[in-house]
Protein backbone atom coordinates (compact mmCIF):
# COMPACT_ATOMS: atom_id res chain seq x y z
CA UNK A 1 0.00 0.00 0.00
CA UNK A 2 1.37 3.22 -1.15
CA UNK A 3 1.01 5.90 1.23
CA UNK A 4 -2.48 5.85 2.16
CA UNK A 5 -3.71 8.69 3.88
CA UNK A 6 -5.23 9.57 7.21
CA UNK A 7 -8.33 12.17 6.86
CA UNK A 8 -8.47 13.70 10.30
CA UNK A 9 -10.38 16.76 11.57
CA UNK A 10 -10.70 17.92 14.85
CA UNK A 11 -13.22 20.41 16.02
CA UNK A 12 -14.09 22.08 19.57
CA UNK A 13 -17.89 21.37 20.37
CA UNK A 14 -18.30 23.15 24.03
CA UNK A 15 -15.77 21.66 26.50
CA UNK A 16 -15.02 18.90 24.36
CA UNK A 17 -13.35 18.37 21.12
CA UNK A 18 -14.73 16.08 19.14
CA UNK A 19 -12.02 14.22 16.19
CA UNK A 20 -13.42 12.26 13.26
CA UNK A 21 -10.57 10.08 11.79
CA UNK A 22 -10.97 7.97 8.45
CA UNK A 23 -7.93 5.45 7.74
CA UNK A 24 -7.77 4.47 4.33
CA UNK A 25 -6.90 0.16 4.74
CA UNK A 26 -7.70 -2.88 3.12
CA UNK A 27 -8.49 -5.03 6.20
CA UNK A 28 -8.18 -7.84 5.25
CA UNK A 29 -9.87 -10.67 7.65
CA UNK A 30 -7.96 -13.46 6.11
CA UNK A 31 -10.99 -15.48 5.45
CA UNK A 32 -11.51 -14.77 1.65
CA UNK A 33 -10.18 -16.44 -1.23
CA UNK A 34 -8.52 -14.72 -4.35
CA UNK A 35 -9.56 -15.74 -7.74
CA UNK A 36 -7.80 -19.11 -7.90
CA UNK A 37 -9.42 -20.10 -4.87
CA UNK A 38 -6.54 -19.42 -2.77
CA UNK A 39 -6.70 -17.85 0.50
CA UNK A 40 -5.76 -14.21 1.10
CA UNK A 41 -3.71 -13.55 4.12
CA UNK A 42 -4.73 -11.52 7.17
CA UNK A 43 -3.52 -7.88 7.00
CA UNK A 44 -5.04 -5.50 9.28
CA UNK A 45 -4.61 -1.92 10.99
CA UNK A 46 -4.08 -3.42 14.84
CA UNK A 47 -3.10 -0.53 16.70
CA UNK A 48 -3.72 2.57 16.90
CA UNK A 49 -2.68 5.74 19.04
CA UNK A 50 -4.47 9.18 19.85
CA UNK A 51 -2.23 12.45 21.25
CA UNK A 52 -3.03 15.81 22.40
CA UNK A 53 -0.46 17.69 22.35
CA UNK A 54 1.99 14.67 22.37
CA UNK A 55 0.20 13.28 25.34
CA UNK A 56 -1.28 9.62 24.93
CA UNK A 57 -4.96 10.30 25.40
CA UNK A 58 -6.13 7.37 23.64
CA UNK A 59 -4.87 3.56 22.35
CA UNK A 60 -7.24 1.32 20.12
CA UNK A 61 -6.38 -2.17 18.96
CA UNK A 62 -8.27 -3.64 16.02
CA UNK A 63 -8.52 -6.92 15.11
CA UNK A 64 -9.64 -8.67 11.30
CA UNK A 65 -13.19 -7.85 11.37
CA UNK A 66 -12.70 -4.36 11.24
CA UNK A 67 -13.99 -3.15 8.21
CA UNK A 68 -12.60 -1.77 4.86
CA UNK A 69 -11.21 1.92 5.48
CA UNK A 70 -12.70 2.30 9.42
CA UNK A 71 -13.97 5.46 10.38
CA UNK A 72 -13.49 7.03 14.22
CA UNK A 73 -15.38 9.23 16.27
CA UNK A 74 -15.04 10.05 19.30
CA UNK A 75 -14.57 13.51 22.14
CA UNK A 76 -11.56 14.17 24.32
CA UNK A 77 -12.05 16.87 27.14
CA UNK A 78 -8.95 18.80 27.82
CA UNK A 79 -8.14 20.85 24.23
CA UNK A 80 -8.49 23.96 23.22
CA UNK A 81 -8.29 26.10 20.03
CA UNK A 82 -4.50 25.46 18.15
CA UNK A 83 -3.71 22.40 20.01
CA UNK A 84 -2.56 19.22 18.07
CA UNK A 85 -4.00 16.07 17.85
CA UNK A 86 -1.98 13.39 16.49
CA UNK A 87 -3.42 9.59 15.19
CA UNK A 88 -1.39 7.00 14.37
CA UNK A 89 -1.27 3.35 13.15
CA UNK A 90 0.43 0.28 12.69
CA UNK A 91 -0.98 -2.83 10.67
CA UNK A 92 0.10 -6.81 10.53
CA UNK A 93 3.18 -6.09 8.01
CA UNK A 94 4.58 -3.44 10.05
CA UNK A 95 3.22 -0.54 7.81
CA UNK A 96 2.93 2.69 9.73
CA UNK A 97 0.64 5.85 8.77
CA UNK A 98 0.65 8.96 11.20
CA UNK A 99 -1.51 12.39 10.57
CA UNK A 100 -1.90 15.87 12.99
CA UNK A 101 -4.60 18.11 12.79
CA UNK A 102 -4.61 21.33 14.49
CA UNK A 103 -8.09 21.62 16.80
CA UNK A 104 -10.35 24.24 15.13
Amino acid sequence: MASAPILLRAQLQGERTVVRVLMAHEMESGQRKDGDGRPIPAWHIQDVAVTLEGRPVLTLSFGPSVSKNPFLRFALRGGKAGDRVGVSWVDTRGERRSAEAVIA
